[in-house]
């Protein structure tokens, strides 16, 4: 390889880390607005950073953390450095026993399998109180 093969793989690299970066900022806006829709406000709490700049035109900043309680399990998701950074709590009465740092797709699977309980106990409960 030659100087400019390496100059232009180099560049390649670094617009790829612009763009990975840039996927986690819209990632977690679509996450966020997602289970905001789907899950009770007490479920769900988004963080942000306001720079001075979003704080004078109004804008609600980029989300840094994501945090979803469902029964024991609290699972965040939150972006440091432009990185996510996914971990996986067990809560009793707001209080964190203990706090697993895990990769995106374990989260995303935990927080999937959580979903689905909290619908099926949801559902049987409509059903319970219909009386069907």
């Amino acid at each position: 390889m030659t100087e400019h093969d390496d100059a232009l793989s180099l560049d390649m690299v670094t617009a790829a880390l612009r763009a990975d970066s840039t996927d986690v900022a819209i990632y977690a806006r679509v996450l966020a607005q997602s289970l905001g829709e789907a899950l009770p406000a007490d479920c769900v709490s988004v963080e942000r950073d306001r720079s001075m700049s979003d704080r004078m035109r109004g804008r609600p900043g980029e989300i840094s953390k994501i945090v979803a309680r469902l029964g024991e399990l609290q699972m965040t998701l939150a972006v440091r450095n432009g990185q996510p950074v996914a971990e996986v709590c067990r809560a009793v009465r707001g209080v964190v026993l203990s706090r697993q740092t895990v990769p995106i797709a374990e989260w995303a699977a935990t927080l999937a399998g959580a979903l689905v309980s909290y619908a099926q106990a949801a559902q049987a409960l409509r059903k319970l109180v219909a009386g069907s």
